[in-house]
């Protein structure tokens, strides 16, 4: 796409892009049956109000990438972004290096594996998100979540975690801090900080070993 280019492809349907140098600053908007391995995307506002996205192997600049993206699967995506997958439903991720903030706010049913996730106040608001073996790394992550679950995950660098959350998490190593949980059980092997100033809290917390 040439330097000018700024909404490449709107509004189509069954799309393979392969090996390929995509740009646009709003590309890839209300699309559906999409595939793309083995790019390099450059793209501000990319795969607005898509569906059934499968990215394979693919590079990522973008600010406000995957509005309302739904029924979709990344794979092996490297991104650098900001507000990504905002409002997002239906979604997988996996093997993935996502550089980040305020990812999955509002979003619904997305399940990460084997990832790892640095941003600012990641997945507030979200609903059935779920990682797997993921590292998460960056501050007040994963706040006012219901049905939040983590699964053998590492916490770095993360602080005032869980508040306001219904979350059943495994975590391996230290979180820095959590606060004011709303319910469910939290193990770690150690916590550094638990602040406990909310009486309404029903979590259960546990450190390994004791």
């Amino acid at each position: 796409m040439t330097e000018t280019c700024r909404a490449a492809l709107w509004y189509d349907n069954d799309i393979t892009i392969t090996n390929s140098d995509f740009g646009g600053i709003k590309a890839l908007r209300e699309c559906g049956n999409v595939t793309m391995a083995d790019c390099k995307i450059t793209s501000t506002e990319f795969g607005w109000f898509c569906r059934n996205l499968t990215v394979n192997n693919c590079e990522l600049t973008s600010e406000y990438p995957f509005l309302k993206c739904f029924d979709s699967e990344f794979d092996d995506l490297n991104m650098t972004a900001k507000y990504s997958f905002q409002y997002t439903q239906n979604i997988t991720i996996r093997n993935s290096n996502l550089n980040t903030k305020d990812a999955f706010w509002r979003s619904k049913n997305v399940t990460v594996y084997d990832s790892v996730v640095k941003g600012e106040y990641l997945g507030w608001y979200s609903e059935n998100l779920r990682l797997v073996r993921c590292k998460i790394i960056g501050t007040q992550p994963l706040c006012c979540a219901k049905g939040l679950i983590l699964e053998e995950c590492e916490m770095i660098d993360c602080d005032l975690s869980f508040e306001k959350s219904e979350v059943r998490a495994v975590v391996l190593g230290n979180i820095m801090s959590v606060k004011n949980p709303y319910s469910g059980k939290i193990t770690a092997d150690s916590i550094t900080e638990v602040i406990m100033d909310n009486t309404d809290s029903q979590c259960e917390i546990k450190v390994s070993g004791c």
